[in-house]
């Protein structure tokens, strides 16, 4: 009972309300509110159960609020100043909000979309001003890089480009990695992964001359082993494992590089039903007589259902993730790491400090089917 009434413990008590209440009321990027606070309450609880002196206590806390007053001068935004960004993926979903959202903040818009006549397009040009300019760019076709490269380049000759958001992504049939068709896979490394390198590769001069953000769209996914989600969890990860490459080498030149890592949010990404046909269609004719057999063409078609789970379970609000990326492109020292979402830090935590076990038990309580291959059901 003496560690309560201790002074240290008083102060470790006091000093997590203080600098948590200050953390959460200076942030400008909400994702990173959690990760902030969680670490000071890791931090201060950390000390009241070693029961630390009085002085050691004090000079902890005079640490933190050192490093407090240094994280809160790096939180100062830079001035829009119609700074130019480049968003991929702006048909719809993240990409749509965010070019909307940028052009509302003054910023001067490139929309990268993949059909310039599509409903998408066509509602960019009709709500956002003048300065937001939409550009036909299907990041798997190397010309139409080029040439919304050449187009970029005409329209910044006195600003130059500011950022780039590398948003455009798709996702695949949410089934077992052993029935994901190779087309699948390669069509998701394509524009999950590939397509993002090329944009970065094509326009790094540009960001390179104005010391500007390179944001990558990348996914909880990256980090935490979600079932049925083999191929675009796979892209994810490659894409965070070349952003944090060239976090480092870019740094050199005055480049800044930030991940998104969103958790749960509904948007269009997984398609439509027809696209689920389709894709349900593309791994029945893929797979040989004997895995067809193994799982069953029941197990199969059940998988769908997963599609409306996650859209059942994913937030509708997708502002979090707009404000993340805002805080990415304009704040003077922006976060290496966004994880905007309900629990997405938790779990980004629970992948990286935990036992595999552990993780794999929570994965399986949270992500598990019920139903089960006909080899499995029979067997039992």
């Amino acid at each position: 009972m003496s560690l309560f009434f201790s002074e240290s413990a008083w102060l470790s008590l006091a000093a997590t309300a203080v600098l948590g209440g200050m953390l959460l009321c200076r942030s400008k990027s909400p994702g990173q509110q959690r990760s902030q606070v969680l670490c000071l309450a890791a931090l201060w609880g950390g000390a009241c159960l070693l029961h630390l002196s009085f002085l050691c206590s004090l000079f902890l806390l005079l640490l933190s609020c050192f490093f407090l007053c240094m994280w809160s001068s790096d939180q100062e935004l830079l001035p829009v100043d119609q700074k130019a960004v480049l968003v991929t993926g702006a048909d719809s979903g993240f990409g749509h909000a965010l070019a909307k959202h940028l052009d509302k903040l003054g910023y001067r818009v490139f929309a990268g979309v993949l059909d310039e006549k599509g409903s998408g397009a066509e509602e960019l040009r009709k709500t956002c001003s003048e300065r937001l300019l939409v550009l036909q760019m299907d990041v798997t076709k190397l010309e139409q890089i080029k040439d919304a490269h050449s187009k970029v380049t005409e329209k910044t000759k006195d600003k130059g480009l500011w950022a780039v958001v590398n948003n455009a992504g798709i996702f695949q049939y949410p089934i077992d990695a052993e029935l994901i068709p190779m087309a699948q896979y390669r069509k998701c490394m394509a524009v999950n992964f590939f397509g993002a390198v090329e944009v970065t590769k094509m326009f790094l001069p540009l960001l390179r001359r104005s010391k500007g953000r390179l944001v990558n769209m990348c996914s909880l996914g990256a980090e935490v082993p979600m079932k049925r989600m083999a191929a675009y969890c796979s892209t994810k990860a490659a894409l965070t494992m070349f952003s944090s490459i060239a976090r480092v080498e870019l740094s050199k030149w005055g480049i800044k590089v930030a991940i998104i890592q969103p958790g749960g949010f509904q948007t269009n990404v997984a398609g439509s039903p027809d696209t689920w046909d389709k894709m349900e269609k593309e791994i029945l004719d893929d797979i040989s007589q004997e895995t067809e057999d193994d799982y069953g063409r029941d197990y199969i078609n059940t998988q769908k259902s997963f599609l409306q789970t996650m859209k059942t379970m994913s937030c509708p609000d997708i502002t979090p993730v707009l404000w993340d990326i805002q805080h990415a492109i304009s704040a003077k020292n922006p976060s290496s790491f966004y994880t905007p979402g309900k629990l997405t830090y938790q779990w980004i935590c629970l992948s990286s400090y935990f036992p595999t076990s552990v993780l794999d038990y929570v994965v399986q309580k949270c992500f598990g089917s019920r139903s089960k291959p006909r080899a499995l059901r029979t067997s039992s």
